[in-house]
């Protein structure tokens, strides 16, 4: 262990994630992991750790820290504001805290999480080989809370190769995500309707998934209300229960489910998903 970090504030909602815990479907477990998972990767990469090394996801932003000792940090995902010791730097960018320093996010204005690796990475306690909360299933670390103190790991062999990444906006726009159909498109009248016109983000939105309401274009029709018989539950499923209201599943997400899966976003394209906020905008294209 090479020092401590500690959580003077955790902003609206952050927690320790790493690439999650696959291999236990067969106790019931899903693999959970960061949401975003190219963004946690950057992070870790400009601070010369290994991509699988635990960082904090943090939603929207507010998340205050003190290191202490001298560290490396770096802020990828959502665009937040970022100072260190009160001085502001730019995001995705390799930052350099004093001993006793603090690193302060304030709120994104644009996507929804973003992540804060440190050199070495954080470990907290691993459960079954990770150490990554799942949400769902209430296993790793407890969120983070005023006072929580994260001991960080030896620092890699390697050192930081750049001192920022550039890295595209996010958009508040549409976001336009690819899917395919199946496996249980048979069971609406028209399934092509999900790739028909946009829908809106609502507000029940969480690191299990993300609930969409008709923005406009015709709704979902599923055949009839049967349930189906349980079946596993891939990320970035799209599942339809009665309401017509699609729900895509997202790192925390169910393993198994009833409900009708009418397609599934593509793995590439579910990062992107973990950034929309409530009220965002989201346009289907089909890959078929």
């Amino acid at each position: 262990m090479s020092g401590m970090v500690r959580v003077v504030s955790p902003g609206i909602f952050s927690t320790i994630q790493d690439r999650g815990r696959p291999g236990w479907f067969h106790a019931g477990v899903g693999v959970s992991g960061a949401a975003d998972r190219a963004s946690f990767a950057l992070a870790n990469r400009l601070v010369g750790n290994d991509e699988s090394a635990a960082a904090i996801e943090c939603v929207l932003g507010g998340l205050c820290v003190e290191v202490g000792e001298p560290a490396v940090l770096a802020v990828t995902g959502a665009p937040v504001p970022i100072s260190v010791d009160g001085r502001a730097e730019p995001p995705a960018s390799v930052l350099y805290l004093r001993r006793g320093g603090r690193l302060r996010l304030g709120m994104a204005a644009t996507g929804l999480r973003c992540y804060l690796a440190v050199r070495g990475g954080f470990e907290p306690a691993a459960v079954l080989g990770s150490r990554s909360r799942d949400t769902l299933a209430g296993i790793g670390p407890e969120p983070l809370e005023a006072g929580t103190e994260l001991p960080v790991g030896p620092p890699p062999r390697r050192w930081p190769e750049v001192a920022f990444a550039p890295v595209p906006p996010m958009t508040a726009d549409v976001v336009e995500v690819r899917m395919w159909f199946g496996p249980r498109d048979d069971r609406f009248l028209r399934p092509g309707d999900l790739c028909t016109g946009t829908w809106r983000v609502s507000t029940d939105i969480d690191r299990v998934g993300v609930r969409l309401d008709r923005a406009d274009g015709p709704p979902l029709i599923r055949r009839d209300a049967a349930e189906l018989p349980t079946e596993g539950m891939p990320l970035g499923a799209i599942q339809v229960p009665p309401s017509g209201q699609p729900v895509v599943f997202l790192a925390d997400h169910p393993i198994t489910g009833g409900y009708p899966v009418v397609g599934t976003v593509v793995d590439a394209d579910v990062d992107r998903l973990a950034q929309v906020r409530p009220g965002q905008l989201v346009r289907f294209r089909s890959e078929r």
